[in-house]
């Protein structure tokens, strides 16, 4: 899977793709990184990328010039792609959004937005609006993160496990989360372990885990 990320800031992105499962999915050839650099893109001798808002208001606002531009180059390096802009106004990002996206087999294209936002035209060359929670960033390097990790280790043949992704937290959407899990030791500083996950008896394993996965 190509993915090709929009942004002002790309040195925002090596410590995050270059290690674990990202940098193996990364070295297996199962995903490409690349990067575009809006200022890239920028207009005048001062490759402006930004101006005020219309109408007034505190900050500033990408322009619509080099982030269209920026995204038709991306398209000329992936034209099948799809085009994510993380913003508020999204849908909100799920489990069963990063396993479509997975499955879709398509290249991504993630904008990052910066200041105070974007130019509302660019969204015509946006395919999906994400919102992956109700708080504020200074940008969208983070949510391009989260995508970019919650989608690549779905790929096939990057976490290896064959049940792993079955079992995890929210799938489907619910409001499931996985069960409590220990290791060794039995006993740490006077807390054990559950005496079921110790006596081998499978149907009571998953009996309790089934009733550990459910949130109160």
């Amino acid at each position: 899977m190509k993915i090709q990320v929009i942004t002002l800031f790309p040195e925002m992105f090596e410590g995050v793709l270059g290690n674990s499962m990202l940098w193996k999915a990364s070295d297996r050839g199962i995903a490409e990184y690349s990067f575009i650099n809006l200022r890239e893109f920028g207009l005048g001798p001062r490759r402006q990328v930004d101006d005020t808002p219309y109408g007034g208001g505190d900050g500033m606002l990408l322009k619509p010039e080099p982030l269209v531009a920026a995204i038709e180059q991306a398209k000329q390096n992936d034209p099948d792609a799809l085009v994510l802009l993380p913003t508020p106004r999204g849908e909100v990002y799920k489990q069963s959004t990063a396993k479509a996206l997975a499955a879709d087999g398509r290249g991504l294209i993630i904008v990052c937005p910066r200041y105070e936002g974007y130019d509302e035209r660019v969204t015509k060359w946006v395919d999906r609006q994400y919102c992956i929670g109700n708080y504020v960033l200074t940008g969208g390097e983070l949510p391009a993160m989260i995508v970019i990790d919650s989608v690549v280790r779905l790929l096939p043949g990057v976490l290896g496990g064959e049940n792993s992704i079955d079992i995890e937290s929210f799938q489907d959407d619910d409001e499931n989360i996985e069960f409590p899990q220990y290791t060794r030791p039995e006993d740490f500083q006077g807390m054990k372990v559950p005496e079921v996950l110790l006596n081998g008896h499978h149907a009571e394993i998953a009996s309790w885990r089934a009733t550990q996965s459910k949130k109160s």
